[in-house]
């Protein structure tokens, strides 16, 4: 059996790391790139491509993990030692969409590959997240919603894909739609347009 050495595992590692990189850059720029092409683009034979990642779809689906990691880590910091729970959203949204920004159209491609449940799926604990947050401030008056937190956390993530693909079909400006994704999350969930608008203003000088 052969044992990979220290130095094998770097060069691998590093070459995954690039082949990520390379392809990321290559779907935004040719959401219908081949492995071929993406082959090409990294610098390595697809043979190489095909050893880290069995298909397209599973270098697709390895894309979303990560983008969805880089999410979960902005809304982590965004919402941390704010006690607030509204601002705690406003940052939350602002620090995501920063993020999300820069990957809204590899989502708008995975859609098509690792389909819309995948990615429901791997948002679960940033959902979840989400509703913990937006339950404290049920409890505490801050928000005010008919729709318990589980739900409320729900329609505030599909707005944000819902403003994603209206960047996408340039009905928004990217630095628009962040400002509106955090703006009418807190409408959405009882806050007063006026104070949702001043928030987000003052957290956005």
């Amino acid at each position: 059996m052969k044992v990979m050495t220290t130095g094998n595992t770097s060069r691998a590692d590093a070459n995954r790391r690039r082949i990520l990189d390379v392809a990321l850059a290559e779907l935004l720029r040719d959401p219908d790139a081949s492995m071929d092409q993406i082959a090409r683009a990294a610098g390595v034979v697809r043979r190489t491509v095909y050893g880290h990642f069995p298909s397209r779809e599973a270098l697709i689906g390895t894309l979303v993990d990560g983008a969805v990691e880089s999410l979960a880590a902005a809304h982590t910091a965004g919402r941390e030692g704010v006690d607030d729970p509204a601002e705690a959203v406003a940052r939350s949204v602002l620090a995501i969409w920063e993020i999300a920004d820069r990957y809204r159209l590899l989502v708008a491609l995975a859609q098509r590959t690792v389909t819309v449940q995948g990615i429901r799926d791997r948002l679960t604990p940033v959902r979840e997240s989400c509703a913990e947050l937006l339950r404290r401030g049920l409890d505490d008056g801050t928000f005010s919603s008919p729709l318990p937190p589980a739900a409320l956390a729900y329609v505030h993530e599909q707005m944000l894909f819902a403003l994603m693909e209206a960047v996408n079909d340039g009905l928004l400006t990217a630095q628009e739609a962040g400002r509106s994704a955090a703006i009418s999350v807190l409408n959405v969930a009882g806050v007063p347009a006026s104070t949702a608008t001043a928030l987000v203003a003052k957290l956005s000088e």
